[in-house]
């Protein structure tokens, strides 16, 4: 019985993700697209990862937390992208069980570890703006570490479990996956075994890694901003407004989208959106985090421009040298 149920987990070898296929026509233009996505996104998110390196005045808490999260984002948006752009130029839409197995793993992992990395930043503004005197003293170097290793490892150990269940389903046709990327949802329906089990482990997963940091996003946004109405000058309201509302928005469309996919009731009729809400925390967020947390930020830009102004300062003296030895 053992025996002839691995045959039957192992009958599929691979599976066909059927992305976009109902828009024959724009295959190209998807492609160019999501070409572009990926570049800005990689571009943005590195960048910011070595300005925050190169540059002691962004060794605080806030910009620790913000280099995590633009190196998370690089790795999430390359588990996904560059695949489904190959499907896209090529037309092989076909991933094997091994690498869709694994793409489901760091693309789980990478998105609960976000959750709770966004909560963790929410948690230091709150601490920065509504306790200042305290603020030094809570948000230490231990506690940032503590907070983001956390975040990494909980997330990954989490999904283990979830992929471990995942490996021991039983699949024996058909192999034709409804979505651009190797999701849980999707591919239990694939199942020819009893999938209750893992639908329930899934659900409980989900809701941990998005509800409670979600509240506590929420929560500290709210103080902040309580916190902010009590401001007497009228520019210092506007102007830490504008951040988190920035901020917020970004939130919204990450936990709102994850929501909606993985905690609502599935139904035939919402497929095609899911599939639709899936790109807005896939693709979306990775792109928009950088610009909305980081590049609008003072610090972040005048670390840029000294950053642009050395570069120019090294090339003019290599220049130089060029031309007296010449």
């Amino acid at each position: 019985m053992a025996d002839r149920d691995w045959g039957n987990q192992t009958a599929i070898t691979e599976f066909i993700l059927l992305g976009f296929r109902d828009l024959p026509d724009l295959q190209i233009l998807l492609f160019l697209m999501f070409q572009v996505i990926y570049m800005a996104t990689v571009a943005g998110n590195t960048l910011i990862v070595v300005l925050i390196v190169a540059d002691q005045h962004l060794h605080t808490p806030m910009y620790f937390f913000l280099g995590n999260l633009s190196c998370l984002e690089t790795c999430y948006t390359s588990t996904i992208l560059p695949r489904l752009l190959t499907s896209l130029l090529t037309g092989d839409k076909t991933i094997s069980f091994g690498g869709c197995i694994t793409q489901l793993y760091f693309f789980a992992s990478l998105a609960c570890t976000e959750c709770y990395l966004l909560a963790a930043m929410s948690y230091d503004r709150y601490l920065a703006i509504c306790k200042p005197l305290h603020y030094s003293t809570l948000m230490n170097i231990r506690f940032c570490l503590q907070l983001a290793a956390g975040s990494w490892l909980n997330g990954f150990l989490a999904v283990t479990i979830l992929v471990l269940f995942v490996s021991q389903l039983i699949f024996c046709g058909p192999n034709e996956i409804d979505h651009f990327c190797c999701d849980s949802i999707p591919l239990m329906e694939l199942s020819c075994s009893d999938t209750h089990q893992v639908i329930l482990v899934d659900f409980i997963i989900a809701c941990v890694f998005t509800l409670p940091p979600f509240l506590l996003t929420l929560t500290s946004y709210m103080c902040i901003i309580s916190t902010i109405l009590r401001i007497p000058s009228t520019t210092g309201r506007q102007k830490a407004f504008s951040t988190c509302s920035s901020h917020l928005i970004v939130v919204t469309i990450f936990y709102g989208s994850a929501m909606i996919v993985y905690l609502l009731p599935k139904h035939d009729i919402l497929r095609d959106l899911n599939k639709v809400i899936s790109l807005c925390y896939t693709v979306l967020t990775p792109l928009v985090n950088p610009l909305i947390y980081s590049l609008r930020n003072r610090e972040v830009k005048e670390a840029l421009c000294k950053a642009v102004s050395k570069c120019g300062f090294h090339n003019n003296v290599q220049i130089h040298l060029h031309n007296n030895v010449t």
